[in-house]
């Protein structure tokens, strides 16, 4: 029950499945690479747009979160992305522009999921 996943760029992607499931738990499921998309794709338009606003960029985690409907197909109903940021004397409104540039325009895998889910976004800046 776990699976090589090979891109179109030939990059390699295990995917598992938990043990109550008949999987060995030796990878990230299905519906957590959706989440692992997400953030990969907020992250680099972030941190693309925080450069070409020469942002001092020292720190940056995102953190997303997925509230799951309990039937099949067990989808997301809802999702939480927190924005995690520090450097030497950001601007709080370049990194929340930067953050609208991805969630309105940039981020592709949000544009996808966009209408199925709600997605709630916090920016913090250390």
């Amino acid at each position: 029950m776990s699976f090589d996943t090979v891109a179109d760029s030939s990059h390699v992607v295990h995917v598992g499945t938990k043990q109550e499931f008949g999987g060995d738990n030796d990878g990230p499921s299905p519906m957590e690479l959706v989440l692992m998309a997400l953030v990969g794709c907020t992250a680099s338009d972030i941190m693309e747009v925080m450069g070409k606003k020469k942002q001092d960029v020292t720190l940056f985690d995102v953190k997303v979160h997925g509230d799951r409907v309990d039937d099949h197909p067990r989808i997301y109903k809802k999702l939480f992305v927190e924005y995690v940021i520090g450097g030497n004397d950001l601007d709080p409104k370049a990194m929340e522009r930067a953050v609208q540039l991805s969630v309105e325009k940039y981020c592709s895998v949000q544009a996808m999921i966009q209408d199925t889910v709600p997605i709630e976004h916090k920016t913090t800046i250390l």
